[in-house]
């Protein structure tokens, strides 16, 4: 009889497709995640225009910005869920033509309802994209590159996010608020034909048979019903905390990075544009810093994947030491180096949290796995931080309130420490009857 190590170290370490192959739909994907989040972010750098052209208000402003983070709450998972049944790759290439689609909808927009409407419809096309997207490019690497990707993906958003702001404000100011939403609806649309004639379910279908037959035992697939898939993510204990401690972490940056712009304009004298300039900057170290934690967290636990977890614990205790001490200094330059060395942590268990998910869940709901993730990062992290903060704000003041974000990352750390308690080798994953922890 042999070991749940060893029957993990039989697993195949690499999928039945090539290398370039692979590397190919990662650069695919992230490309389209960058899409995604530039069509939802140079509405930001297009609000003057707007307010000065339509006479919106803030509240009108506020919505065209929230309609598209409500849709991709309340629709990634059941979407992710017809991804795993329908088909990832032509729900991924639906998708993405359904922003670009829509972002061209909003330069062609005559009022202020029009571009509702077609933000609406960002929302819905951008909703599952995430999920769906690494679900794909986790099942053509190795396990021991998940914390990696995932890592990578998880801060192509935040890069999107700011190459959408000022890729935005660049074309705007120059050839108008149109043409902006204009040049990156074209992105996403030669970026979805690109794909479409590159990425097929035929081409990648090696991979899906040497993945399903790695973790899921005979007899044949069970149907992907509801109450399979509530029983697959929710009977596994670890994958809870993993989504527990994952939005915890989040939630710290989502905070910080909200409100930096306010901090650098009243702590540190700067004017409005070089604070957000300023601002940018610690959204790039932080998505920097995902990428980077992802692989240093591969390197370390190649050959131990209990290490994962440790790494985890790890990034979230150094990020609240880091900016706990940062906004404890006066305004000046080491309370700088300070923040941006904690920046570089606060997204650093993505790349962990994506690589645990993955070892956890049975291949065929990793989407919906991921959307389980991504809904856990953004209800207990990005949403609520900026709103907690702003709160506290109001009551001791934006300095002192920042003094008390960063302990949430002691919450986070504890988390994972539970969810290594319930699973320390993978055993989890086999009494969620996924096989082995090594398996994806």
């Amino acid at each position: 009889m042999h070991s749940p190590e060893a029957e993990a170290d039989r697993l195949p370490e690499a999928p039945a497709v090539s290398r370039a192959y692979a590397w190919l739909v990662f650069a695919l994907s992230f490309g389209l995640l960058l899409s995604d989040h530039m069509s939802r972010q140079v509405l930001s750098a297009v609000f003057p225009s707007l307010k000065m052209e339509w006479g919106l208000s803030d509240t009108q402003m506020g919505a065209l910005s929230g309609i598209v983070a409500l849709m991709v709450g309340l629709l990634t998972i059941p979407l992710s869920l017809l991804a795993d049944r329908w088909g990832r790759v032509r729900s991924m290439t639906l998708m993405a033509t359904v922003w670009s689609v829509a972002t061209l909808g909003c330069a062609l927009s005559a009022n202020f309802g029009e571009m509702f409407a077609a933000r609406l419809v960002v929302g819905v096309g951008e909703a599952a994209y995430g999920s769906v997207g690494t679900a794909v490019v986790l099942a053509l690497f190795p396990r021991h590159q998940r914390a990696s990707l995932s890592g990578a993906l998880l801060a192509g958003g935040a890069f999107g996010a700011v190459l959408g702001m000022a890729l935005g404000g660049y074309i705007a100011a120059r050839a108008g608020w149109r043409w902006a939403f204009g040049a990156i609806a074209l992105f996403g649309l030669i970026l979805v034909v690109i794909y479409r004639s590159t990425v097929t379910e035929q081409r990648l279908r090696p991979a899906h048979d040497v993945q399903r037959a790695a973790v899921e035992q005979p007899p044949a697939r069970r149907p992907l019903t509801f109450r399979f898939v509530l029983k697959a993510l929710f009977s596994t204990p670890s994958f809870v905390c993993v989504c527990v401690g994952s939005g915890l972490q989040l939630f710290i940056m989502g905070a910080v990075v909200a409100w930096m712009p306010s901090y650098l304009n009243r702590y540190y004298g700067m004017e409005i544009a070089s604070a957000g300039v300023t601002a940018a900057v610690f959204v790039l170290i932080g998505g920097v810093g995902m990428t980077v934690c992802g692989v240093l967290t591969d390197r370390l636990s190649r050959h131990r994947p209990a290490r994962t977890w440790r790494m985890a614990i790890a990034y979230s205790l150094t990020c609240c030491t880091l900016l706990g001490v940062a906004f404890r200094l006066p305004a000046g330059g080491l309370q700088m180096v300070l923040m941006g060395a904690g920046a570089l942590f606060m997204g650093g268990t993505a790349g962990p949290a994506g690589a645990m998910v993955a070892g956890l869940i049975p291949a065929s709901i990793h989407a919906t796995a991921f959307a389980t993730l991504a809904l856990a990062n953004n209800l207990l992290g990005l949403a609520p931080g900026p709103v907690v903060l702003g709160v506290l704000a109001d009551r001791i003041g934006l300095l002192r309130a920042l003094q008390v974000i960063p302990f949430v990352a002691l919450a986070a750390a504890l988390a994972f420490a539970l969810g290594e308690r319930h699973d320390p080798d993978g055993s989890a994953r086999r009494r969620a009857g996924g096989g082995p922890s090594g398996g994806c």
